[in-house]
């Protein structure tokens, strides 16, 4: 690959099972608008098991707070068309933020029905295990509805552990990023 052809950090070209080549990247601001237009695509349960209660749109302010993260505690990543940002239809999404006080971070991915089950959650998630470890962070967690059993076992393969969750309904899966990488099929 010639220099000049080097995509930036974080950045890399999939070719997804069914044949659609996705982009995945860091989210920029300008994806703000699209994250909007494009929440009114997903079905309500994409978005109960995302954000775990039922919302219908998503705010001008928190689509641009979601587009924004702070680059020393917060790192997201899209899977979208390999379009410019603020044109391109995103179809997943992958965060992970580092809890205040803590050496701990908290992840979330949400990927559309569009291109699920085609592995981008797990390519995704082991870009968050790479972060998190970068950072130097001890664990990674996320809470996740019980009867998401899809987001459960692909945690659990990936050598989370399945804990108790405070609320009700939720479970939540963590992995120990203080353990030897080659013990962990998280990190790739």
């Amino acid at each position: 690959m010639k220099t000049g052809d080097r995509l930036p950090p974080w950045h890399e070209h999939k070719r997804l099972p069914n044949g659609r080549e996705v982009l995945i990247r860091p989210i920029r601001p300008e994806d703000a608008e699209v994250l909007r237009a494009g929440f009114a695509l997903l079905h309500p349960e994409e978005i109960r098991q995302r954000f775990l209660y039922a919302i219908k749109e998503l705010t001008p302010e928190t689509a641009a707070r979601l587009a924004k993260p702070d680059p020393e505690t917060e790192f997201a990543l899209v899977a979208a068309e390999p379009y410019p940002p603020g044109e391109a239809l995103i179809g997943a999404v992958a965060r992970v933020a580092i809890t205040p006080g803590t050496r701990e971070a908290e992840f979330a991915i949400l990927v559309s029905h569009f291109i699920s089950g085609m592995g981008l959650g797990r390519h995704l998630m082991r870009r968050l295990v790479r972060w998190a470890r970068r950072k130097g962070l001890d664990r990674l967690y996320g809470d996740v509805l019980e009867h998401n059993t899809a987001m459960i076992a692909l945690a659990l393969s990936l050598g989370f552990h399945r804990e108790h969750a405070e609320d009700p309904g939720l479970v939540r899966v963590s992995l120990d990023l203080r353990a030897p990488a080659a013990k962990q099929s998280g990190d790739a």
